[in-house]
């Protein structure tokens, strides 16, 4: 039977001619212009070409630099050796037509993100059959590698998901979240822990925290070295923080004004009546940061200013700048989120589980937090090390359907959280410009989620005092970054300038080595008033504890 030219394809070792002939079928695309399209065509040919020979001996292959292939393995093996070079240039050219695609930014994002997924997911390091380092591991082990692999392969399609550490080894209260407290209040929506002093005195103003609801708090309190909450406790702070209900059926009909007002107006009243005191100092963290600043604001309408200073950390409050996360958001998706989880949809309100939103964000870095663990946990037969940090990212949380809808489209469709009077929040016209409370902003230089130039454009929003430093690393890495450690840096800009340009305020920043948690201790000190005796028990008469710290709600799994 005559077969087609497609059946007839060269096998894979003929690649570049393979590749040449796609390059061509894609020149009618209007998206990329002819000259650009030749010009990465003739460069191909260049790069295949010489690839080629010097797998013939007749040159010199480069240097390869990707850690995927490191081992020795991926060199001594030519057949191996040219198919990771060869690899290696596709996805090389592969990413620069997508970079060459006329179009608008964000459809040249979501292409750019897409061809980067299909590239991580095709290396050849993914496949036991073309990884020389999986096939040696399963030789020299008699197979054990292999049968380690389906062992940790069938644990983790039960537990429906993808292991990036030993989850056996960590227990919440245990050994991550030992910082000891009481839970002083709860809600349907969360728990209020109040923390037991560290030190014979404490400020007047206590200092309450509201963690991101996307995740568990415990990620501001992992380890005794590296827990920020510990390090506010011992720095003379009483501490509570917000730890979000787990949301179940029963509470999926939740919603964006519930979540501020049961959640940080109630957070906030309860701290100041157990206290005795009208001001309080307040920290969020990322959507955290966006739920506390909107309770203000709420609250600011009402005639209250109750936050004495503010400290947001990788925060946005303006979406103009939503990083990689922009890509997935147009009204398109945000209709369809509303149609099958919000009050529009024909079963009513559904939850956002929470494994939906943790692959997400694992895809965000497919390489470091999905391929990396698929050939080490199967292919390898490697356990993954214990890692608090992983853990946690993995202890996934829902969300109600109603309160996530409504998110989406107000701030990443819409960014209308940033102009005053626009949204009723809780019954009230929203200005976060009427928040009164002197501000500290901290945005990471690396982070993909919350880009530190958005996290800066905060500043322009809320008019109190304001000081913004920004850290090194990522969003987690580089806020959980304890002085003891003495890694990293941060910047600060002398003079107290923040101009609208975020690049203007980096040109007259200095870097400053390690951790920004002293200054940022320093500044909250300031704000926190005069040291009185520490209280001796938790709470007050009216609130009394009702169990001991991390409590019921942080245990509680997706």
């Amino acid at each position: 039977m005559a077969t087609s030219k497609k059946n007839d394809a060269p096998p894979a070792t003929e690649g570049p001619a393979v590749f040449a002939d796609l390059m061509q079928q894609m020149a009618h695309l209007p998206q990329i212009s002819p000259t650009a399209l030749a010009e990465l065509q003739a460069d191909y040919l260049k790069q295949a070409t010489a690839l080629w020979n010097a797998s013939l001996g007749q040159g010199e292959a480069p240097a390869i630099g990707d850690r995927r292939f490191a081992a020795p393995e991926w060199r001594s093996n030519p057949a191996a050796s040219f198919m990771t070079q060869l690899y290696l240039l596709n996805s090389q050219t592969l990413g620069r037509m997508a970079s060459a695609i006329e179009a608008d930014d964000k459809t040249k994002a979501r292409i750019r993100f897409a061809v980067q997924q299909f590239v991580d997911a095709v290396s050849p390091s993914n496949y036991l059959a073309l990884n020389p380092e999986a096939q040696k591991l399963a030789l020299d082990s008699q197979g054990e590698t292999l049968t380690r692999g389906l062992q940790q392969l069938w644990g983790d399609l039960q537990r429906g998901h993808v292991s990036q550490t030993d989850e056996s080894a960590f227990e919440v209260g245990k050994n991550v979240a030992t910082t000891a407290g009481s839970i002083v209040f709860e809600n349907e929506l969360f728990q209020l822990i109040e923390y037991a002093p560290l030190t014979k005195d404490v400020h007047t103003r206590p200092f309450l925290l509201v963690p991101p609801c996307i995740n568990k708090f415990y990620i501001l309190d992992l380890q005794p070295d590296n827990s920020l909450i510990r390090y506010a406790v011992t720095q003379g702070h009483r501490v509570f923080v917000v730890s979000w209900r787990n949301p179940d059926e029963s509470v999926k009909a939740l919603t964006w004004d519930d979540y501020i007002e049961q959640g940080a107006i109630e957070a906030t009243r309860v701290v100041q009546e157990i206290s005795g005191q009208d001001k309080i100092n307040a920290l969020g963290f990322c959507v955290g940061g966006t739920i506390l600043a909107t309770a203000l604001g709420v609250l600011a309408a009402r005639g209250e200013q109750p936050a004495a200073s503010l400290t947001l950390l990788t925060t946005l409050l303006d979406f103009a700048d939503n990083g990689i996360l922009d890509i997935f958001v147009d009204e398109a998706s945000v209709r369809l989120r509303e149609a099958t989880l919000g009050p529009e949809c024909p079963k009513g309100p559904q939850l956002l589980h929470g494994q939906e939103l943790a692959t997400t964000f694992s895809f965000l870095r497919p390489n470091d937090l999905v391929w990396n663990y698929v050939v080490g946990n199967y292919l390898k037969g490697e356990q993954p090390p214990p890692f608090d940090l992983l853990y946690w990212n993995g202890d996934s949380t829902n969300l109600p359907g109603p309160m996530y809808c409504w998110y989406l489209r107000h701030t990443y469709l819409q960014n209308e959280l940033k102009e005053p009077g626009k949204l009723t929040v809780c019954g009230e016209k929203l200005d976060l410009g009427a928040i009164q409370a002197p501000v500290y902003i901290y945005g990471s230089r690396e982070d993909h989620i919350v880009p530190w130039q958005a996290a800066y454009r905060s500043t322009q929003i809320l008019k109190g005092k304001k000081r913004f430093v920004m850290g090194a690393s990522g969003h987690i890495a580089g806020v959980i970054n304890p002085p003891a450690k003495g890694k990293r840096s941060h910047w600060i800009a002398k003079g107290t300038a923040l101009p609208a340009d975020p690049e203007a305020w980096l040109a007259s920043a200095t870097e400053h080595p390690g951790s920004w948690w002293p200054d940022w201790s320093t500044w909250l000190a300031s704000h926190a008033g005069a040291k009185k005796p520490a209280p001796k028990a938790p709470g007050n008469r009216k609130f009394k504890a009702i169990e001991p710290a991390p409590g019921r709600y942080v245990k509680v799994k997706a």
